[in-house]
């Protein structure tokens, strides 16, 4: 810590070890005495402590508490009515509490002033509520920090802080406009209530949003920077020196009413969205990232199977790792996640197609058309000839979004058409024409008749060149709708009428693919 940073008080010089602790201890003095409280007689203390009374401020500012002294202290404070201290204006800047802070329950009357405090082991705010601005600028939580069903009516601005640990604002409220800003290793804010606008800042963070009620705009995001304090000095992040990247990862937005919810650069492969209303009208801002399939590596053992990549949710992941014969490449669920199937995943990614349709990006929509398309062909209300409906869509173009996967079977088609045109469609020579009539007897008018030799099957040898140049010329021809005017036996007339249906059905569908992947 930079002591020239702190405030300047009246320090307690008792009890310090020069060798460990150069500066003395920095506890502000005691009312009418010259020490803290942690460093003050038996007596002294004992006195100070009974003279206090529910309502009191207080300022303890640099004071060292052990979690008894921290005790002694509370219960000085604490309510008869009610059996919870209660305390006026606190200040706690830059003290340190030893062991664990239990604040369970304790009301906040006027301002509660943390900054630069450190706490070294739980911390519990559990039920505590907060009347006025709470501040915890700096503070540095080694252990848990537990604010679980506490009441902030005027917050304000919470931190930045720094938590080794959890940060739990499980069932907390939040009653004015709030903004948060924490360096944790998980923030669980299930079931927690804003009744105003807020915005969440995190580094470092796996998020845990279950349940949580807001009526106005709620912004979600990750910091790519250090966050930086009112005097323009950094947040010192000293116990996530080895984390890999300062990211932030969502668990799960079960629960949530979407609506007023702003997403900005945040880490999606992991989060549970099923249960989420309104997602539709969720706002993604930002690099937010999606888990995707497979990678052709964990697929090895069956070298023919191969995933397209695309955006996938961490719900299907689970899904398709549970079921019998499962690919290697799937994840599984963790612990508590519960199992969502495809009745439950296709409006979900209904509903994220359209929040990306919205926010006009296209190809991540076609994504999630995607998953819907995969979820509603899986789902087990659905009549046979719908499923095999779309399997044959999924088969052919990749539900019109694989362009390759068209053409490929485009080119197979074409070279089929071509093989057996060449075997049994081309005849085997060109029929002529010949005229037939009578002569009366007694003269007068002749009449003709003209007819064509019926074409031949056939015989011999029936891939040369020549039969190939005219059975390809039939085939191009029924690409595009068209009839070759070729020569052809009975069976070739139906192999054409069939060809002049499937093959510009395939290259609408390409051509339908290539569309969605690149238009904007």
């Amino acid at each position: 810590m930079n002591t020239s940073s702190l405030p300047s008080w009246p320090s307690c010089a008792s009890g310090a070890d020069p060798a460990t602790d150069p500066v003395g201890c920095r506890g502000i003095h005691v009312p009418g005495h010259t020490a803290c409280l942690a460093h003050l007689a038996d007596a002294d203390r004992n006195a100070y402590l009974a003279g206090l009374a529910a309502g009191d401020s207080i300022d303890h500012r640099g004071t060292t508490f052990t979690e008894s002294l921290l005790t002694a202290l509370l219960q000085s404070l604490q309510d008869p009515t009610t059996g919870s201290p209660a305390i006026g204006s606190a200040r706690f800047e830059s003290a340190t509490f030893q062991g664990s802070a239990r604040f369970k329950s304790t009301t906040f009357q006027g301002d509660a002033r943390f900054e630069l405090a450190t706490f070294e082991d739980l911390t519990w705010f559990e039920s505590a509520t907060f009347e006025r601005s709470a501040r915890f600028e700096s503070a540095t939580f080694q252990g848990d920090a537990w604010f679980g069903s506490a009441t902030f009516v005027e917050a304000g601005r919470v931190g930045p802080l720094v938590c080794a640990g959890r940060v739990v604002l499980s069932g907390a409220k939040f009653g004015g406009p709030v903004t948060l800003s924490f360096a944790a290793r998980r923030l669980e804010c299930r079931r927690t209530r804003w009744s105003s606008t807020a915005e969440i800042r995190l580094r470092y963070a796996t998020l845990d949003f279950a349940h949580a009620v807001f009526e106005y705009p709620l912004t979600l995001a990750a910091e790519p920077d250090p966050f930086m304090l009112t005097d323009g000095r950094q947040l010192a992040e000293d116990a996530f020196t080895s984390a890999p990247d300062p990211g932030v990862r969502v668990a799960s937005l079960r629960g949530v009413d979407a609506a007023h919810l702003v997403l900005a650069d945040l880490d999606l492969t992991g989060c549970l969205f099923t249960g989420t209303v309104h997602l539709d009208q969720l706002r993604l801002e930002g690099a937010c990232t999606f888990d995707t399939t497979p990678s052709s590596a964990g697929l090895l053992h069956r070298p023919f199977l191969r995933f397209t990549k695309r955006r996938v949710l961490a719900e299907e992941h689970h899904w398709r790792a549970g079921r019998p014969g499962a690919m290697r490449g799937w994840n599984v669920a963790v612990l508590g996640a519960g199992q969502a199937g495809p009745l439950h995943l296709a409006p979900v990614y209904r509903a994220l197609r359209k929040a990306f349709e919205d926010g006009k990006h296209e190809p991540g929509a076609a994504d999630f058309y995607y998953g819907e398309m995969e979820m509603r062909r899986h789902a087990d209300d659905i009549p046979g000839s719908e499923r095999g409906l779309l399997t044959a869509y999924w088969a052919l173009s990749g539900y019109g979004l694989r362009a390759s996967r068209a053409l490929a079977w485009l080119g197979a088609a074409l070279v089929l058409t071509v093989v057996l045109l060449m075997a049994f469609g081309i005849a085997q020579d060109t029929p002529k024409q010949t005229a037939t009539g009578t002569v009366p007897a007694d003269g007068g008018k002749v009449t003709f008749k003209i007819d064509k030799d019926d074409p031949q099957n056939p015989t011999g040898n029936r891939f040369t060149s020549e039969r190939f140049e005219k059975a390809l010329n039939v085939t191009l021809n029924s690409v595009v709708f068209r009839s070759s005017g070729q020569d052809l036996t009975t069976v070739g007339t139906y192999i054409e009428m069939t060809s002049r249906f499937t093959e510009p059905v395939l290259l609408g569908l390409a051509v339908l693919a290539i569309r969605n992947r690149v238009k904007r």
